[in-house]
């Protein structure tokens, strides 16, 4: 499994566009081969905060996602709202058990 997580913050003013459109894009990055989670967080400390949590059977689906125009899109809307660099922190990881 591959999971990426994403942090940035925008204005409070540009929180809620940018939320919109990881909303506009979600079912179609759900629908995309090897992905098995994509969720957006707003902070509940802060009004600026953002974070995106994926998960992925492996790193090539990733790979597939960030050359989609979905990505293309998101980050066309969503750069030029951030404050500073966002920062992407990717793993490998083994799923242990899911319990239910």
């Amino acid at each position: 499994m591959f999971i990426a997580i994403l942090d940035f913050s925008t204005a409070a003013t540009d929180r809620p566009t940018a939320l919109a459109q990881f909303d506009a894009e979600a079912d179609q990055v759900r629908a995309m081969p090897g992905n098995i989670a994509f969720r957006v967080y707003a902070a509940r400390e802060n009004d600026t905060a953002i974070a995106v949590v994926h998960e992925w059977d492996d790193e090539a689906s990733f790979a597939d996602y960030l050359g989609s125009d979905s990505f293309a899109r998101s980050g066309q809307a969503i750069r030029p709202m951030m404050i500073g660099a966002p920062v992407s922190r990717r793993f490998h990881a083994n799923l242990l058990e899911t319990v239910v």
